[in-house]
């Protein structure tokens, strides 16, 4: 894949946020210092993950957070969005980690973004019960009045719609049910502890607050009614139904008769006003009317009682996990959410974008992210209120399901002795942030 080679990526408005991201689990390992987590039940289940390991030692980044923030001083980004582990916040002296990996990013001049909930759920909890969201609701208020005075940006949860489709619906995912629609319940149970978790914020003084949703466009296989509306359902369910009760208070039409409990009730906490509105972007589904039968796609099982097929984007190189590159995606989704939701849109952030190449020369990698950018730019230069942009991720980690055969980070990491190693793309983007004049 070629980048506009030679043109510089054009200039972002001025205060424009540029960062990378990781999450709790995938990286921090001391798995022994910490209650155990869904995913530590699910890792240890015989199949679970393709390589069968597991996140016990990761990238060991509990013990080498001093390490990893100098290669985040080393990149020159502004923000570092990781997350805080529910379970090691259980555990004796849990916060005390967050106290000091906090500390040094403030002392090198990083902003702290905490995730609140990156898939990593306490193992005697479940998203089933409604109970869930208001343990987290207390949650958020312990790790908010212990850190902060410290951090001035926050995000409540990471891509609730992936841990209900893959976790709860699909079973790839911890928790690893197969519950297909009856998977709806803790879809609802999620954003409440989103809305719950904004006031808990609030109420600790916490200002400058998010959400980071998984979205990308749905596209009909073909203008056959059948696709059209195959791929309509499709688009309810993995960008609608997670968007639109944050953003309008209701969900799309027919949706919110399936959840439980009072949900007009419900729906007044969860729309509960954010500061912006993060989105993880990685590509567009093509999408059309079932095929008869299961379905693989993406490493995935999709049965046949599903109302709609996902197909393959044909034409499109795609990365090491088999995911098309569509940069234009991002534009259009993101003119598409300006265009749908007006001024019911707050200012967007990216939360994560990034790709899986192996090597250390990953030219693919700067091609995408270069390419992804320029995307992004198009999007501002629309009229669409972008504040920043998180590359997923600093670092190769523990890729959930995959193990640690997919790499999607800026530094290498060699599994066997924790070495890190920054690729071609760190450099890309420390000089690409230097260009945008994130270190002025």
């Amino acid at each position: 894949m070629a980048t506009d080679a030679g043109t510089p990526v054009p200039r972002f408005p001025p205060g424009f946020l540029w960062g990378v991201s990781t999450s709790a689990h995938q990286i921090e390992g001391a798995a022994e210092e910490r209650e155990p987590s869904v995913w530590d039940v699910f890792t240890a289940e015989p199949g679970r993950v393709k390589d069968g390991s597991t996140a016990a030692v990761a990238c060991d980044h509990y013990h080498r957070y001093r390490e990893d923030v100098a290669l985040l001083v080393g990149l020159g980004v502004d923000a570092y969005r990781f997350s805080v582990s529910w379970p090691r916040v259980n555990s004796p002296g849990g916060l005390n980690f967050y106290d000091r990996l906090v500390d040094e990013l403030c002392a090198a001049g990083v902003r702290p973004v905490p995730t609140l909930f990156h898939w990593d759920l306490p193992a005697d909890l479940d998203w089933l019960d409604r109970d869930t969201a208001a343990r987290f609701a207390d949650h958020v208020t312990v790790v908010a009045d212990r850190l902060g005075d410290r951090v001035r940006k926050w995000i409540t949860l990471n891509e609730p719609a992936e841990h209900t489709l893959l976790g709860h619906a699909l079973g790839a995912h911890a928790p690893g049910r197969q519950l297909l629609f009856d998977a709806l319940p803790a879809a609802h149970h999620q954003l409440l502890a989103h809305g719950l978790a904004v006031r808990a914020l609030r109420a600790a003084g916490a200002g400058d607050i998010g959400i980071a949703n998984s979205h990308g466009p749905a596209w009909p296989a073909s203008r056959q009614q059948a696709d059209l509306e195959a791929a309509g359902f499709y688009d309810v369910l993995l960008n609608r139904l997670f968007a639109e009760p944050v953003l309008l208070g209701e969900y799309p039409e027919g949706m919110g008769a399936l959840m439980p409990g009072d949900v007009e009730a419900d729906l007044k906490v969860i729309a509960e006003p954010v500061d912006w509105y993060g989105i993880n972007y990685y590509a567009p589904t093509l999408v059309g009317a079932p095929q008869g039968g299961d379905t693989e796609f993406g490493g995935l099982t999709m049965p046949a009682e599903l109302p709609f097929s996902v197909r393959r984007i044909e034409g499109r190189p795609v990365t090491d996990f088999g995911w098309p590159v569509v940069p234009e995606g991002l534009t259009e989704l993101l003119t598409g959410f300006r265009e749908r939701y007006g001024d019911r849109l707050p200012p967007v952030v990216i939360t994560e974008n990034g790709c899986s190449y192996a090597g250390v020369d990953d030219q693919d990698r700067i091609a995408y992210l270069d390419a992804h950018i320029r995307a992004l730019h198009r999007a501002v230069e629309a009229g669409v209120d972008v504040r920043g942009y998180f590359v997923w991720s600093l670092m190769d980690n523990f890729e959930w399901a995959e193990g640690y055969a997919r790499r999607f980070g800026l530094v290498h990491v060699d599994f066997e002795t924790l070495t890190r190693t920054p690729k071609a793309s760190y450099r890309w983007y420390r000089d690409l942030l230097r260009a945008q004049g994130a270190l002025s």
